[in-house]
């Protein structure tokens, strides 16, 4: 896949538009995806290689969609099962703050070979724990895809796609979002080929769960 980020992370801002609901098959087939730009994540931690990541996020009346595009040569990715720690491994993460008024996030990540963990982490002034979602079935369920893309035989990068249905937000406030509605949020991805490298769209203190420093999503 062939990526060109368009949208700054700077601003701390990402305009996220609509569209009508299709399948993710994690290649990004789906013309949809031409409605929106990438955005750069920018690599903060580059104990090991340096590589590109780029993201687009796109929502429905139903649910939120994103995809990820990240150069990679070495897949890091031993686990295979949902729910694992798989932060430990290669994967990409997203966190959707809502509400700014309640210290409660969703927190999803999904790994190259297509493993999630799906997590609602209440946050009380840096002390949080995930909690997994109960009745995780029906149309509470995500629909994700991850691909991994080679050439001349070679690794070169991975793929994930995946929709989070506001189903699964639920109780949460501001869900679903309605044009004009602004949720805080970020997108991390982490690699490890030998050490362990950390690409984030906002730039945060001390780790991924500093939601305070997170951007902002503009629903449009």
């Amino acid at each position: 896949m062939t990526t060109k980020a368009q949208q700054n992370s700077d601003t701390g801002k990402l305009t996220v538009l609509k569209t009508a609901d299709f399948e993710v098959d994690g290649k990004a087939t789906n013309t949809n995806w031409a409605k929106t730009n990438w955005v750069s994540l920018p690599q903060r931690r580059k104990d090991g290689k340096v590589y590109a990541t780029d993201a687009k996020v796109l929502y429905s009346d139903s649910g939120v969609y994103f995809l990820f595009h990240c150069q990679d040569s070495l897949i890091t990715s031993t686990m295979k099962e949902d729910f694992a720690n798989l932060y430990l491994e290669d994967v990409v993460e997203v966190f959707l703050w809502t509400d700014e008024s309640m210290p409660i996030y969703f927190e999803y990540e999904l790994s190259p070979y297509n493993y999630e963990l799906p997590i609602l982490v209440p946050n009380m002034k840096g002390t949080f724990l995930g909690w997994r979602p109960w009745h995780y079935e029906g149309d509470r369920k995500t629909r994700h895809a991850a691909y991994i893309e080679t050439k001349n035989n070679a690794i070169v990068g991975w793929n994930a796609e995946f929709f989070i249905p506001y189903t699964l937000l639920k109780p949460l406030n501001n869900v679903p979002p309605k044009k004009g509605t602004q949720w805080r949020a970020n997108m991390y991805r982490i690699d490890y080929d030998k050490k362990s490298s950390a690409w984030s769209w906002q730039l945060t203190r001390t780790n991924f769960h500093d939601f305070e420093k997170f951007g902002t999503f503009i629903f449009d």
